[in-house]
């Protein structure tokens, strides 16, 4: 699918190739109208993240988004995206019962458009990294606050403030590295250790609350166009109060439909 498309967008090795020379500009998109306002305004890396769970499901944790769900809002952001890379988020236990799992789960991302994936870090990811890369799929690995581990974790909270998880954090990059990702994600983690972080591995840091060090950035979509209310998050600008920009457009249409405004006749045919 999308093979004319594929020829235009960027890849995996131009996203590594902007390692310390280029800021790389990420954004999530789950449906097309996000993906074609992320590829107008000149994204390079668009994640249809397992966020979706949050943000579009409305639900509390990401830990019941499937994979059908994922392909599923893959395919469509795959039909928005011009000149993007596409990377595809693996969900919980899509990537965990073995190498030929994962690797077979990470090939329906890539039928569906996807030209990676991003597989958040547990105990032994690098051989699931490696296994992946040498399938010919590009991987980005995710380091920090990894959302599939939420209940080992204990919450959303900041990782690799003491030095036994930051040495931690500092060796696994290394270790995705050498296994094959071409970008790493650092998700909630102290600037500090980010810096760290990305000056030790020769591929591209992408920061999410993680300080202005890393190679990149990524954020959540509707969180910085502010699209669905609630508590404010401390790692993310909104650029947007989305929310309330909708709800007064619809309110006015509402209003004009109650009021015999809309339709007027230049809304209607003869």
């Amino acid at each position: 699918m999308g093979t004319e498309q594929s020829i235009e967008r960027t890849t995996a090795s131009q996203i590594t190739a902007k390692k310390a020379s280029a800021k790389i500009v990420c954004l999530t998109a789950y449906d097309y109208p996000s993906a074609l306002v992320c590829d107008a305004a000149g994204v390079d890396l668009v994640l249809v993240g397992d966020s979706l769970g949050n943000v579009v499901h409305g639900e509390a944790t990401t830990l019941r988004v499937t994979m059908d769900d994922m392909l599923y809002h893959t395919r469509i952001v795959d039909r928005a995206l011009k000149r993007a890379m596409l990377v595809g988020d693996m969900p919980f236990l899509s990537f965990s019962l073995g190498e030929t799992e994962a690797v077979r789960n990470a090939g329906k991302f890539v039928a569906c458009g996807a030209q990676g994936v991003k597989l958040e870090w547990q105990p032994g990811i690098e051989r699931v990294v490696k296994a992946i890369a040498d399938a010919g799929i590009p991987v980005m690995g995710h380091l920090g606050l990894t959302p599939q581990a939420i209940h080992r974790i204990g919450g959303y909270k900041v990782q690799g403030r003491d030095a036994a998880q930051a040495e931690l954090m500092l060796r696994e990059a290394g270790r995705i590295e050498r296994a094959g990702a071409f970008a790493i994600v650092l998700e909630l983690v102290p600037a500090e250790l980010a810096r760290r972080v990305t000056e030790a591995v020769k591929i591209p840091t992408i920061g999410i609350g993680a300080g202005p060090h890393t190679d990149g950035q990524i954020l959540v979509f509707h969180d910085m166009l502010g699209l669905v209310p609630g508590k404010k998050l401390k790692h993310v600008k909104r650029y947007l109060d989305g929310f309330e920009a909708m709800a007064k457009a619809v309110g006015e249409y509402a209003r004009e439909v109650r009021e015999g405004g809309f339709p007027g006749s230049e809304h209607g045919f003869s």
